[in-house]
């Protein structure tokens, strides 16, 4: 297949890049700046004065999406709360424009999303049927980015909306910041250590994407989470245990609140979301369990 990838060099994208071009696909990676063809790889240039990408795009199989500013990265400041929203309507504009522009659209439309649309809870389960919709800024953003890229399906495209849980990797994502206080010997358990973390490994995020395009059975909401969440506690402790260090240090709630503050619901609130729709369609994960994960990610 054709495959049209916005945000491909971040840090989902890179991983989904390789594996798709393992499976032999044709990648475009849709970029800021020129960059020289790399392999199976082309870049064409986009969001900038003068780009024209619909005219380099022909015959796309499918288009995916994760533009957008990291919540992961910085201070929840207001202005950053508009770059996290702006960034990804002003891509999946584009992005919708683009598909508009071409003769002959692409069969799939895989937009990424997050769990953080469904309410935290201590007792609430969620699948892909839940109707209950949180109302922060983190799950309008959500809800918002869902209802743009859902357009796409009134061009007859099958479109699919990946919600990710909390991705752990090495180069990226919460992990790095999660495992650093046990490396210092200072872990411990953070808020309550009640909330629940739905988490996933980045290499079956990478996986997963693949397996939507693969299965014409999915579409709409996709919750991307490893089957076994666990709570904050049970987080924390396993790290401790696989790095061999102790879970000793809590870390209450306003100390979180004080330094990120908007941003510390990320560690402090969760949901318990399963990914009912992938494991129906007999996606297989490589590590739904915490501990293996954990191991792979810290020790490898």
């Amino acid at each position: 297949m054709k495959i049209v990838i916005a945000g491909g060099t971040g840090f989902v994208g890179q991983k989904l890049t390789e594996i798709l071009l393992d499976k032999g696909h044709e990648i475009v990676i849709l970029s800021r700046g020129l960059k020289p063809v790399d392999g199976k790889v082309f870049y064409v240039r986009w969001l900038g004065e003068g780009a024209a990408p619909e005219q380099e795009i022909e015959r796309a199989d499918a288009f995916i999406n994760l533009a957008g500013v990291s919540i992961n990265a910085g201070r929840w400041s207001q202005k950053h709360q508009q770059q996290i929203y702006e960034s990804r309507m002003t891509a999946t504009n584009e992005l919708l424009r683009i598909i508009a522009a071409l003769e002959e659209k692409p069969a799939v439309f895989v937009n990424a999303s997050a769990i953080g649309i469904y309410p935290a809870s201590e007792e609430a389960i969620y699948t892909e049927k839940s109707r209950e919709k949180a109302d922060d800024f983190l799950a309008r953003t959500v809800a918002d980015w869902e209802k743009k890229a859902l357009v796409a399906a009134d061009y007859g495209i099958r479109t699919v909306m990946m919600r990710f849980g909390v991705v752990l990797g090495k180069e990226g994502g919460a992990l790095p910041l999660m495992a650093l206080p046990y490396k210092l010997f200072a872990g411990g358990t953070v808020g309550s250590g009640k909330q629940w973390v739905s988490w996933v490994h980045a290499k079956d995020v990478a996986r997963s994407i693949c397996f939507a395009l693969d299965h014409g059975s999915l579409h709409g909401p996709v919750n991307v989470t490893a089957p076994n969440p666990v709570n904050m506690k049970d987080f924390g402790e396993t790290i401790g245990s696989v790095l061999h260090r102790p879970h000793w240090l809590p870390v209450p709630a306003f100390m979180m609140k004080l330094a990120l503050g908007q941003k510390s619901k990320l560690v402090l609130e969760g949901q318990y979301v399963l990914p009912e729709q992938l494991l129906e369609n007999g996606f297989k994960f490589s590590y739904p369990a915490l501990e293996t994960a954990l191991k792979d990610l810290l020790l490898s």
